[in-house]
């Protein structure tokens, strides 16, 4: 398989991140005139702030990877670009004027089936199961992917403290051969665009990503992490989004149990709870970012020594790692 050089990973990042800085920087009085996000029930903020952002994070990932992939002579597929602005659409139509629960799914369902149209017939995660069962398993975890990490958008900087370090690992798994050089290449300007974007959303937020960021953020990782996982690496692919992975889907189970609602706002996550209770938003986001760098290190161990036990160690060790966050969130005060 074709690797993605160092020097080429670190000139799409900066490339990526300096186009979405400045991208944030130019629409940021449109935002503050015509995207304000007023507090409601799930929001962190007190008062209201511009949303949006996700505009610029988005053209400067698309771009820059389109770009950098025409230089290596490799293709991004046009379905992944489509889904990828088609859902980014949607949110932008969500942002502005709330959109009902039906067509938000139906949206998103498009998105994540055309992800998975993208796959080759003969890249299959459970040979044993039939295709069309293993293909709608993908599409309802695609959907949730989608949606967690727009449920977990919920603090300032909290985004860029997940994406980018699994963005980080994505990259050193190119590098050494283990997934494809576009998903590399995709899944770092994807990291820079984040970068660039970072200063305007450090706490106290200037602006927000919006849904038209969150919502296609989550299917380019998901469609990147879908790669991994088709690469043999499954266990790596859970690795990385671990925490986001168990704080919103034991979040949603806690709130079903409960009979609530669970597409309407909340601030019922694990680290809307420590920030309720008093612990400072740059310390929640820092202990995510910290996890998350260890689960990216477990998962790229467990890649680049294909050994079941340490791939079971590397999964044991995620859980512990994550339970003992969670566990301190709930706790925190």
């Amino acid at each position: 398989m074709t690797t993605i050089g160092i020097p080429l990973s670190l000139l799409a990042i900066i490339t990526a991140a300096a186009l979405s800085f400045a991208l944030t920087w130019l629409l940021m009085p449109l935002l503050q005139r015509y995207a304000l996000a007023r507090p409601n029930a799930r929001s962190s903020h007190k008062i209201p702030t511009p949303q949006g952002a996700g505009i610029a994070v988005i053209v400067a990932t698309l771009a820059t990877a389109v770009v950098f992939a025409f230089t290596i002579d490799a293709k991004i597929s046009v379905y992944a670009l489509a889904a990828t602005v088609f859902i980014a659409v949607v949110g932008a139509a969500d942002d502005i004027k709330s959109l009902p629960v039906l067509t938000r799914l139906l949206a998103q369902t498009i998105a994540v089936g055309a992800i998975l149209s993208t796959a080759s017939g003969h890249l299959r995660l459970f040979p044993v199961c039939p295709l069309w069962i293993e293909q709608g398993m993908l599409l309802l975890a695609g959907i949730w992917f989608v949606n967690l990490v727009n449920f977990m958008d919920g603090l300032d900087w909290m985004t860029v403290a997940e994406a980018v370090p699994i963005a980080g690992a994505i990259i050193a798994l190119g590098y050494l051969g283990h997934i494809p050089p576009t998903t590399a290449l995709v899944a770092g300007a994807l990291g820079g665009a984040l970068l660039g974007f970072a200063p305007f959303n450090r706490p106290l937020a200037k602006v927000f990503l919006g849904d038209v960021g969150s919502l296609p953020i989550g299917l380019l990782l998901g469609w990147c992490l879908l790669e991994l996982a088709y690469q043999g690496h499954l266990a790596a692919a859970l690795l990385l989004p671990f925490y986001y992975l168990a704080d919103a889907t034991i979040t949603m189970l806690r709130r079903l149990v409960s009979g609530d609602k669970i597409w309407t706002a909340h601030r019922c996550h694990f680290y809307q709870r420590a920030a309720d209770n008093g612990t400072p938003v740059i310390q929640i986001v820092g202990w995510v970012f910290a996890v998350n760098v260890l689960l990216a290190a477990m998962a790229i161990v467990s890649v680049a020594i294909p050994s079941p036990a340490v791939t079971a160690l590397a999964m044991a060790g995620g859980a512990t790692i994550v339970a003992v966050m969670l566990f301190r969130f709930s706790r925190a005060g």
